[in-house]
């Protein structure tokens, strides 16, 4: 039986295998209140539009009626595709409702990415309140698109409704991916080719098959038939991403941001200093702030699939969202906890950014090096860049499992189109923490090119690994022009006896789609021209990356 059929069994106590088990442990969740778990399946939920989504509810065997109600919307599937989900939280004070979205593994209708959420999550909360079973209380929970879904009803919530558990997510999801200035192709691109196959059999041992075929069909030209080269058919979400920016009105409405600031119940994000969707959701923690909501975050080491994200979703379900639905105060803490890098450790704040972090300017030096000192006078460094051999993305912000994080970078700074500055050995930490900008004057040979900034933190034995970066695309490059990048945030401490380091280039493929170098539109671009890149820094352009500072020394 296929996973789309699963959810047609009887209801029965789910069979769970020792991996969903080491699984559980590898969470570190605590111990379970039960394992005698049931599994009612294919729970229809009618929506206005006379179509009908479907639903299944775990709960304890014995006493589940009643209990708080997490709810899970998804478009990646029922029965043992939710396992991972909603297990852990059964077993631990829950029941679960997980959902399928329109369109996808037996619900009625067809699956228009981020269309329907809004209209479908109000409607499927106003089913659920009603159920006999349901209680008097429910958290809204899940990671990515299943945190989107909760950002689109946040503003109109029943009473039942008593907390919100967004995981690596944002509210504006896709459109971040689609700046005019910084298309970032990958992580669309990706979920794009994953969505398109998940219902078929074995469809997770064909995305990992396909993976190869997938990163190569990036390569294509026009990349409007890139979709064809990796599933070998037009996918209606990658021609959407190709063909319409971020501001195009084909998104209107799938912008959800002006829900936040009026959510009614408190809210608990967690998010991971190398996700797709960190500085988006950065701003909507901001915006419940600045509204008066109670709200918490937390940020770790991690990028967008790791483990650690799950785990500590499931931890603030069971931490935050569930002594909220029992009408009690969860334990206390720093609104804002954040793993700082380089010390290795936790450390609580009361706000993001938080206070006492000045902005300080790393000037670009002659020679490759870095420092707080205002640079000399000296020409400009050079190095070409070929979109037919595009600078590759190494590790960071990556959608791909296993691909982001941190890495070594010792492979890519010996490319020729990598630049690279360097201080001298630090002799007290410098600890980072906040928004990070860099100011890069550049010229290139041609008039469309991008500037591509990565921090990266040297150790004692040499070793570079990223920290964070960012990029920004340019026109009228063929002039002198300051490059001004907002790279990824981050909280890292560079320890005494490392360097602190800047990679400037051209890319980061295909984490961002390379650039030809003509200003064609990115869907039907075919020409691709090699350009002749200088940065400078000098006094009259003074090349530099804005760090927020707190520390006892850095380097000169």
């Amino acid at each position: 039986m296929s996973d789309a059929d699963d959810s047609a069994r009887p209801p029965a106590v789910r069979r769970v295998g020792r991996g969903s088990r080491l699984f559980q442990r590898l969470l570190r969740l605590g111990p379970p209140l039960t394992r005698d778990v049931v599994v009612h399946p294919h729970l229809p939920v009618p929506m206005p539009d006379g179509t009908v989504l479907y639903a299944e509810r775990w709960a304890p065997r014995h006493g589940g009626d009643g209990l708080p109600t997490a709810l899970i919307r998804t478009p990646y599937g029922r029965g043992r595709r939710s396992t991972l989900a909603a297990l852990p939280l059964a077993e631990r004070g829950f029941q679960v409702v997980v959902q399928s979205v329109r369109g996808t593994f037996g619900s009625g209708g067809a699956f228009k990415p981020m269309r329907n959420e809004r209209e479908d999550g109000l409607a499927t909360l106003d089913w659920l309140v009603k159920q006999p079973w349901c209680g008097d209380s429910v958290v809204l929970t899940g990671s990515s698109y299943l945190g989107y879904v909760q950002w689109a009803v946040a503003d109109q919530l029943p009473p039942q409704v008593r907390a919100m558990v967004p995981v690596v997510t944002e509210a504006a999801l896709t459109l971040a991916f689609l700046r005019e200035d910084a298309f970032e192709l990958e992580t669309p691109f990706a979920w794009g080719v994953m969505v398109s196959g998940q219902e078929r059999k074995g469809a997770l041992l064909r995305q990992l098959l396909g993976a190869r075929r997938a990163h190569r069909a990036q390569f294509t030209t026009p990349l409007e038939e890139a979709d064809r080269a990796a599933i070998g058919s037009p996918s209606p979400y990658i021609q959407n991403i190709l063909s319409h920016g971020a501001e195009d009105p084909h998104w209107d409405g799938v912008d959800q941001q002006a829900r936040v600031a009026a959510a009614s119940v408190p809210v608990s994000s967690v998010a991971g200093w190398f996700d797709i969707f960190l500085p988006g959701q950065l701003r909507d923690y901001r915006a419940l702030r600045a509204a008066g909501r109670e709200a918490w975050l937390t940020v770790g080491p991690w990028a967008h699939t790791a483990v650690g994200v799950q785990a500590e979703g499931a931890r603030q379900t069971l931490e935050f969202g569930l002594p909220h639905a029992r009408g009690e105060r969860p334990q206390e803490r720093e609104p804002v906890r954040l793993y700082v890098m380089g010390a290795e450790a936790w450390r609580g704040f009361e706000s993001w950014p938080p206070a006492g972090y000045a902005p300080r300017r790393f000037h670009l030096q002659e020679g490759g090096g870095l420092a707080t000192a205002e640079p000399g006078p000296s020409g400009p460094d050079r190095y070409r860049y070929d979109p037919a051999d595009p600078t590759p993305a190494v590790g960071g912000v990556r959608f791909a499992p296993g691909r982001g994080g941190r890495k070594v970078n010792t492979r890519l700074e010996a490319r020729a189109d990598v630049l690279t500055y360097t201080t001298a050995v630090l002799d007290a930490d410098t600890e980072v923490i906040g928004e990070v900008e860099a100011e890069v004057w550049f010229r290139s040979s041609l008039p469309y090119a991008d500037v591509f900034v990565r921090l990266c933190d040297v150790d004692a034995k040499g070793r570079s690994r990223n920290v964070c970066d960012g990029l920004v695309g340019l026109s009228g490059a063929d002039e002198i022009t300051r490059a001004s990048l907002r790279l990824w945030p981050t909280a890292h401490v560079f320890k005494r006896g490392h360097r602190i380091r800047v990679q400037v280039s051209s890319g980061a493929f295909p984490r961002y789609n390379r650039n030809p170098g003509t200003g064609e539109p990115r869907a039907t671009a075919v020409t691709l021209r090699a350009a002749d890149q200088r940065v400078f820094h000098d006094p009259e352009h003074p090349s530099a990356v804005v760090l927020p500072v707190r520390a006892t020394s850095a380097a000169g």
